[in-house]
Order: C-alpha cells, then sequence, then structure tokens
C-alpha cells in the first residue's frame, strides 16, 4: 500500500470502514482506494480516488453479477466531508 492510500484509509478511519461492513479492500498505484459495504440498498462499492486539486473523488456503485446497475460520482470533496457524503448516499451510520 503506497503513502497517498494509508492516508486515505486514515482520514476516513478504521471504525467508519467497520460501521460499513467493508470488504474486499484494494488499493491502486495510484493511491485509490476501493472496498465493497453491506447494509446499503443504494450501493455495494465504493471507490476513493485522491485528484489533482488534493481532493477526494469518491464514486458509489452497485455492482451486480454481471454489470454495473447504479452509478454515482461525486468530485473534490475535502477530507472532513467524506464520512457525511458516504452516510448521506449510502444510508449508514458511520458513528455511534
Amino acid at each position: 500500500m503506497n503513502q497517498t492510500a494509508e492516508t486515505t484509509y486514515g482520514q476516513l478511519g478504521n471504525k467508519a470502514m467497520v460501521m460499513m461492513g467493508a470488504f474486499n479492500k484494494s488499493y491502486s498505484d495510484d493511491g485509490s482506494i476501493s472496498f465493497k459495504i453491506k447494509g446499503s440498498r443504494k450501493f455495494n462499492y465504493i471507490k476513493i480516488a485522491l485528484n489533482s486539486m488534493d481532493l477526494y473523488d469518491i464514486t458509489f456503485m452497485k455492482v451486480g453479477k454481471f454489470d454495473i446497475k447504479n452509478e454515482k460520482t461525486v468530485n473534490d470533496i475535502y477530507a472532513d466531508m467524506m464520512r457525511s457524503l458516504i452516510e448521506k448516499e449510502t444510508g449508514l451510520y458511520l458513528s455511534l
């Protein structure tokens, strides 16, 4: 895992990952992280990438067996806005 992926994961937080039921985590060479989540009816896959402006682009997907049924990308998100955006889009609470 490279430094960018570690920073992204750290900013989101381990507790948030547990609350989403995140699994199948993967890290790309470009520093983006992606993972599947449990419990959301709208989306089951999230990809978070750092863009050239040092902000995050977050892509939410509903991945089916053979295709992607629903996809939404939100660009230019600050680190402190990630949790609230994920909560809004997935309907999951990321803290107790």
